[in-house]
Parts: structure tokens; sequence; C-alpha cells
């Protein structure tokens, strides 16, 4: 299989991550009204199709001759089980996001359901395997959970202007600004799961038994593609927003439509294999799975851009607005500064 043989070489497969999972829900913005329980079918087809590309050639390639094939079969059935509960864990959580998004908006969701889970998985992860430095790791944890706090607030504020403004204009019944929580509480409860997965799959690497990054990756895309069956028909049944819909629906969607869950599946899993493959990088890089997961949350800053600079998604707000998304970003940067840089100095200032 084909792994990272310097730091730099992690670092750069970790922007990768960080690209892909801040910028993969562009393709959901993209499909307009075509609810997301229909873009999740082929989202989840997507996130297999990457999969299994990626097992039969970078993790079949390689000098080391060890083919994915061998992986999978010399694996304990325990890390089998972990790997494939980490994508179904994860599925319900990214289903949450992804509703939270057609709520409140990327640059709501993200910062505060990704930076939620951000906060949990290297908290979890570093009590799995402590690497890096835990000064910076987690001064840097603590600015990016301030961030959440600042970016819930500039949402709240800017929905209580437009809400005010929708009284003033006599363009809604009630005499009270109307604010609802459900994008904030869907990307909180999002958040809380997303950052429970990332131990499984570690968990699932773990040991003489365990698996490489390439099969974990598959084994996690079939607990998302089965998952999405049954957690999908809830949703869709029980929808979080809109009229329930029925699955003969999904077949109302033309080529484009399908065609944007399928690239979004692929960016999104890029993304992860690319994060897994970075945490499982030769101990000497200094590189584990909390540095890993934390940058790879970078993600939270990239469709925080994306929502805020493309999509408009803070458009008209006042100035109070302007300045706390700016704290928001701010915090966030100095935080997967932190992050970032953890490793470097592991052992110092403990």
């Amino acid at each position: 299989m084909v792994l990272p043989d310097t730091y730099l070489t992690t670092l750069l497969i970790l922007i990768l991550s960080m690209i892909c999972w801040g910028s993969w829900a562009n393709t959901q913005k993209l499909t307009g009204k075509w609810r997301f329980e229909l873009f999740y079918f082929d989202y989840s087809f997507g996130v297999l199709l990457a999969a299994t590309v990626a097992a039969f050639t970078f993790g079949t390639l390689g000098f080391d001759g060890f083919l994915f094939t061998d992986d999978l079969m010399r694996a304990a059935r325990r890390s089998i089980a972990y790997g494939f509960g980490a994508g179904v864990i994860f599925n319900l959580a990214n289903m949450l996001l992804v509703a939270a998004i057609s709520v409140a908006g990327l640059a709501v969701a993200f910062p505060i359901g990704i930076g939620l889970a951000l906060v949990i998985g290297v908290v979890l992860n570093y009590l799995i395997n402590p690497q890096g430095n835990p000064t910076l790791l987690f001064s840097g944890v603590s600015l990016v959970l301030a961030a959440i706090l600042v970016d819930a607030l500039a949402y709240r504020r800017h929905a209580v202007a437009k809400a005010t403004e929708e009284v003033r204009a006599g363009r809604t019944q009630s005499l009270l600004p109307r604010v609802g929580w459900k994008g904030i509480i869907l990307s909180l409860i999002s958040g809380l799961l997303m950052g429970s997965f990332y131990p499984l799959v570690e968990l699932g690497k773990a040991g003489d038994a365990g698996l490489g990054p390439y099969a974990i990756a598959f084994v996690f895309a079939l607990g998302v593609f089965f998952s999405t069956w049954g957690f999908n028909l809830f949703f869709m049944n029980l929808p979080v927003q809109g009229q329930p819909i029925e699955l003969l629906d999904y077949f109302k969607g033309n080529l484009k439509l399908h065609a944007l869950g399928v690239v979004g599946g692929v960016v999104w899993a890029t993304g992860t294999i690319s994060n897994f493959v970075a945490a499982s990088a030769p101990p000497h890089i200094q590189a584990g799975p909390a540095i890993s997961y934390a940058l790879g949350q970078g993600a939270t800053l990239i469709s925080a851009l994306w929502g805020l600079l493309v999509w408009k998604e803070f458009s008209g707000a006042n100035v109070m607005v302007k300045l706390l998304l700016t704290l928001m970003l701010l915090l966030f940067t100095l935080g997967l500064g932190l992050v970032s840089i953890a490793p470097l100095y592991a052992g110092r200032w403990t």
C-alpha cells in the first residue's frame, strides 16, 4: 500500500483532506431545491465508489507487496466491525449535518457541527493514541470551541435582524421576530455523533489484526452505503424540513442532480481516505490520529468561506455580525495553526 514517508508529505495529504471535507457540500448546494434525502442516495454510492477504487489502486500498489485483499483477509472480525460501525455512526451524523446545511447554510452548520466534532474527536483520539504536544493541541482545541460559540452567536444575531425586518415590513403575521433553533440544534447533534466515529476507526486499525487505512476506508464506506437505506427512509417519512417524500421521487431527478450527489460522495471520500492514510503514517513522522483528525477538520474554515464568500449566506448582515464572523474565522485559523504545529513540539512544554 502507498503511505507517506515524510512529515511534509503527510501535511500535504492532510491539506487535501481538509479541502475535500470543506468543499463536498457545495455539490448539495448546487442541487437547489432537490431534497437532501434524495441527494444522499447518490452521495453514499459515490463514497463507496471512491473507496473501492482507492483500495484496488493505492491500497494495492507500493513496495511492501501488501495487497488490499490480504489486509481484509487477515483482519480480525472485531476490527471490521469497528470500521463498519464507524461508517454507520458517521453516516447519521453527516445526514444531520446535511439537514442543518439545508436549514441554516454552510457557514453555520459546518463551523458548529464539525467544530464540535473536532473538539470531541481530538480529545478521544489523544486518549487512545497520544501524539503531539498536549499544550499546543488543547490550546488549539479551546480556540476552536470559542469559534463555535462566536459563530452560533453571529447566526442568531443575523437571524433575529432578518426576522425583525420581516415584521417591520409587514411580511409576517407575527408582531414579534421569531427565530428557530433548528439549524443550530441539528448541527450540535451532528457534531456530537461526528466526534465519535474517528476513535472507532483507530480501534479498527489497532493491533496486529487491525485493518490498514485503505481497507478500513472500504469497510467504512460499506457502513455508510448500507446504513443510508435505513436512515434515509426515516428522514423521508419524518423530514426535518418540508413534507414527507416517497422513494419513487428519487427517479424524478435528472442526470445532473444524480451526478452532483455522486461527485459529492467521491470528493468527501477522497478527503476521508487521505485523512486515514495520513493518520497511518510511520511513527517517526509524528503525525498521529489526533493531529490528522484535527487538521482534517480545518474543513470548517474552508466551508465557512464557501458559505460567506460564494453563497453569500450572511448577505446584508450588520456591522456587529460581520465583526463576529471575522472573529470566528480568526479563532478557527489560530486554533488550527496550533494544532498543526503540535507534532513538531512533541514532548516539550508538557
